[in-house]
């Protein structure tokens, strides 16, 4: 990689690193969709997977409820799995060219119904069966384009679970995502030695970027900081979209 690229792998981890440790997650979509303005979303996934793994970890582990998450999300974290193995080829199949695009309408379709406060209702008795539906929907989406958003976090948020939960929930959540993702790139060849320097380079920004970010945590007034960062994540999503298409009609 060139070192122009370097700089711009640091830039951005810095900034999803950044994100998440003022609102607690973000780093996959903020990273995905950043990198994918450079480079092909089965490659940006390679680079993001290792900070997302252990940035993940760290978020799995840090509270008292993992246990009762296992418990309560296993069918949503078993559908996710499921779906991510199901759709793994194809970032790196003959429809790869179109991750792009899908990325872009995800970012819209994520922000825009983040911002309206979409608010699902959902029983207990009905917790288990729509956490599988949600999860295989999800993992289809997130094995196709790495973005792992849609539509499982208006289904978390529906679950009434404590500020504190409900972070640890989507730590355990990412890390499955992510883990499963590793082994297809794996198996797909692209996670190789060639990504060890920009993942190392975008490990110690995603560090530094939640560090920052929860030390100004209290300082932000965080309602207007989501909001802007959903209202950019509309924008970036509708340059790539509309960017990714255009390249696609033309090629």
């Amino acid at each position: 990689m060139t070192t122009s690229l370097l700089i711009f792998i640091a830039v951005v981890f810095l900034l999803a690193g950044f994100v998440k440790g003022v609102i607690g997650l973000g780093l996959p979509t903020v990273s995905m969709g950043l990198l994918a303005v450079a480079m092909a979303p089965a490659h940006a996934l390679a680079i993001v997977i290792v900070p997302g793994i252990l940035t993940n970890i760290w978020q799995t582990f840090a509270g008292p409820y993992f246990l009762g998450i296992v418990k309560r999300l296993w069918p949503l974290l078993l559908g996710l799995a499921v779906g991510i193995r199901l759709t793994g080829d194809m970032m790196t199949g003959p429809y790869a060219r179109y991750g792009t695009v899908f990325i872009g309408v995800l970012l819209v379709i994520y922000a825009i119904v983040t911002l309206r406060k979409f608010v699902l209702t959902i029983k207990p008795q009905d917790e288990k069966w729509i956490g599988g539906v949600i999860g295989l929907a999800t993992g289809v989406i997130s094995g196709a384009t790495g973005v792992q958003v849609v539509p499982s976090m208006p289904f978390l948020q529906a679950l009434g679970m404590k500020k504190d939960e409900l972070i640890q929930a989507l730590g355990v959540f990412f890390t499955v995502a992510t883990l499963v993702q590793a082994f297809n790139l794996s198996a797909a060849g692209i996670l190789d030695q060639s990504t060890a320097l920009p993942g190392v380079i975008a490990l110690a920004f995603s560090f530094t970027g939640m560090a920052i970010g929860q030390t100004v945590r209290t300082r932000l007034e965080p309602e207007a900081f989501r909001r802007w960062f959903l209202i950019s994540m509309i924008v970036l999503g509708i340059y790539l979209a509309c960017a990714a298409s255009y390249e696609i009609h033309f090629a």
